[in-house]
């Protein structure tokens, strides 16, 4: 037995790795550019930063995206949840007033299927091109014994630069700031553990038996924020950002400001998706429970001054870009956040 064939018999198959490879390389070097410095399939990836900068910094971040992966594996549908993972990576690194540069990928299989598997990246790639950043390498690793049939893990690296005195930062935010308020453009990728549950999501059969509504809400991607918001990164008066994740606004908009500061947030100034209302009601989630697991329908929160307020709601409106004033900064209260107005959910039950 030859030492290919018995890797093969082991459940791990070379053939079809290079497979893979093969069929997502096109969609992978569209993504590049001069500064992309090595080809697919090298040992490391290079990247020249160039000589365009006087004090430049590397912001880097990692991320996955959780259990909404079951959802495209009981879906049969892999295009867009590459989208998911850079959202979920460069949003963060733009939320520090970064440029996106680069992305790298890991993709974790239980068997190589040259399809999906293509079908996975492209969908990283395209998104990445999207941004403006290159997906200059990765991994894809079959696994068989570590995944269940048909499963698979995804997770991503990315790294952007920006000047160091353009940094954006929890420091710079100031009382009187303004909290200026985008759209998720759903559930993004938190909370799918929770949504599973409250939904009886166990097996394909529980996805088919969803109204293909549904499922289009479900499997809706990660919002991809830096198109419309880099043209703002000069501006001086946009302070920080706070990139509405897991943990939701409680856990996430303190993020964008000092300990010195309360942020005074008024319900009923952003839309809050149906989604959300069909979650809380069919398992009777409390407040806490939708503030702290959901965006709720907010994906991302600027900090800017209030003489700026003005200029960056008109920057989002020539883009036909929703765009909310959902509250300004105090100075400190008891509280990180307090809430102004009536809220949609109940914050106990009985």
């Amino acid at each position: 037995m030859t030492e290919e064939s018995a890797y093969a018999a082991s459940g791990v198959s070379v053939e079809a790795g290079k497979a893979s490879v093969e069929k997502m390389q096109t969609a992978v070097e569209a993504t590049y550019n001069d500064q992309v410095l090595t080809p697919l399939g090298s040992f490391g990836s290079a990247f020249a930063l160039g000589q365009g900068y006087q004090d430049p910094v590397l912001i880097s971040g990692t991320d996955g995206v959780g259990t909404k992966l079951l959802l495209t594996i009981a879906a049969q549908k892999y295009d867009t949840i590459g989208q998911d993972l850079v959202a979920m990576v460069m949003n963060d690194v733009l939320a520090q007033g970064a440029k996106p540069l680069f992305m790298l990928d890991y993709l974790a299989v239980d068997k190589m299927r040259p399809e999906v598997v293509a079908t996975l990246v492209q969908g990283v790639a395209k998104a990445t091109k999207t941004i403006g950043a290159a997906l200059i390498g990765g991994e894809s690793a079959e696994l068989p014994g570590m995944y269940a049939d048909n499963h698979y893990d995804l997770a991503g690296f990315g790294v952007g630069v920006v000047e160091r005195e353009q940094l954006l930062s929890a420091e710079k935010a100031q009382a009187g700031d303004v909290l200026i308020g985008l759209p998720s453009s759903g559930l993004h990728s938190n909370g799918y553990s929770l949504v599973r549950q409250v939904l009886g999501l166990e097996t394909a059969a529980d996805w088919q038996a969803l109204p293909a509504s549904l499922q289009a809400t479900l499997l809706e991607p990660t919002r991809l924020y830096q198109p419309i918001v880099e043209p703002l990164l000069n501006q001086p008066g946009l302070h920080s950002m706070a990139h509405i994740t897991g943990g939701g606004i409680i856990e996430n908009l303190p993020r964008a400001f000092g300990p010195e500061l309360t942020a005074v947030v008024e319900w009923d100034s952003w839309p809050i998706l149906p989604i959300f209302d069909l979650l809380q009601n069919k398992a009777n989630l409390t407040l806490n429970d939708m503030l702290l697991t959901f965006n709720n329908g907010l994906g991302m929160v600027l900090v800017v001054s209030p003489d700026t307020a003005d200029d960056v709601l008109q920057h989002f409106s020539t883009q036909n870009q929703p765009a909310y004033l959902i509250g300004n900064l105090q100075p400190r209260e008891a509280e990180s956040i307090v809430w102004k107005g009536t809220a949609p959910w109940p914050m106990t039950l009985n």
